[in-house]
């Protein structure tokens, strides 16, 4: 059974059995498969490889960069201008890129450091700490508006569903995971900040 991230020293330790840390990396894992950046085709012009190795789309390719149709991605990577979609379209364009990257290298940092715990201690230092909760927070992002999620009522009503549930249903499963998440990014956060 799970238990709270407490500091020992310079590291962050946590009791997270087989199970838990099974579902917390596979949580991650989809999170990671869902902002991974497409891979990059060679054009053979130096130049325009150069450009599309970090991620800049040629202002000749077709049309808009426009928000992802994925609510959840689209909360993961949202619009950097709201009134204007020509900015945001070319916010986008210039930075969607990047940021996946980030979020994908921190995800993959933290899946590491999950996976490489022995037994039921989880014992991380403070770059793998700020890169699961980082991680937690882009999970959560995504199972809250999977959950629909979006004010404090919806996240009191999911509190008051899942105190009442009865029978286990994907929903209910998801919002267990959504709450557990929580408490453990919590726990962990206090304690860097402590």
């Amino acid at each position: 059974m799970a238990t709270a991230f407490k500091r020992k020293g310079e590291r962050f330790v946590a009791r997270l059995d087989d199970l838990e840390r099974e579902v917390v990396v596979g949580l991650m894992q989809q999170v990671l498969e869902l902002v991974e950046p497409e891979g990059v085709e060679a054009t053979g012009d130096a130049f325009e490889d150069l450009v599309a190795t970090i991620g800049v789309p040629r202002l000749d390719e077709a049309g808009p960069v426009e928000e992802p149709e994925d609510p959840a991605l689209a909360r993961l990577l949202p619009s950097g201008n709201r009134q204007d979609d020509a900015v945001a379209s070319e916010f986008r364009r210039l930075t969607e890129h990047g940021l996946r990257e980030r979020k994908a290298a921190n995800l993959e940092a933290a899946i590491d450091a999950l996976t490489g715990a022995t037994g039921d201690k989880v014992t991380l230092d403070r770059s793998q700490a700020q890169a699961v909760v980082v991680a937690l927070t882009d999970v959560r992002l995504v199972l809250g508006e999977r959950l629909g999620l979006r004010t404090d009522e919806d996240a009191d009503a999911l509190v008051e569903r899942l105190e009442q549930a009865g029978e286990q249903d994907i929903e209910t499963m998801l919002a267990a995971y959504y709450d557990f998440l929580t408490w453990l990014q919590e726990s962990l956060t206090l304690v860097l900040m402590g």
